[in-house]
């Protein structure tokens, strides 16, 4: 009983320490160099994708597409009533063509896309297929035509 109250044997946590007195550790607390990467997000990671297939696709179409604003968007806003409507799923893109002085938007939804997929590899795949259809539907061609590696899954 004596030891458990003399001082010496007590651990004395401090604010900067952890619960294995080890000390704050991770990114949060690591001073950054500015030579250095930082941690990768799953939107930035997303995002990444989404820009290699937009540029891809835009390097070809850019004189049939004309000005087109690409962006993403975690989900889609679904009505109260989805279900009654009849539609067949959550939708992983949206195509708003452009009227006057508004410019075409297509917009991809990043966590259906990502619930879809099982590997990167699927993440990359379905991340074309959407944005060839998308710019297949705007140009009203064949998504074959827009991409010869299209793959309409039959």
């Amino acid at each position: 009983m004596a030891d458990q109250l003399d001082p010496s044997h007590t651990r004395r946590r401090g604010r900067t320490r952890d619960r294995r007195e080890r000390g704050m550790r991770g990114p949060a607390v690591l001073p950054r160099d500015p030579g250095t990467p930082e941690l990768r997000t799953r939107r930035d990671r997303f995002d990444d994708l989404v820009l290699a297939v937009v540029s891809d696709v835009e390097e070809r179409w850019q004189a049939h597409l004309g000005l087109v604003e690409y962006a993403v968007e975690e989900t889609p806003q679904v009505p109260d009533d989805w279900e009654a409507l009849g539609s067949r799923g959550v939708p992983l893109s949206s195509l708003v063509r452009g009227t006057g002085g508004t410019t075409t938007r297509l917009v991809l939804f990043r966590r259906p896309i990502e619930h879809r997929c099982g590997s990167r590899a699927d993440l990359e795949a379905l991340i074309h297929h959407v944005v060839v259809e998308q710019v297949a539907e705007l140009l009203g061609i064949d998504p074959a035509q827009v991409d010869p590696r299209f793959d309409d899954g039959s």
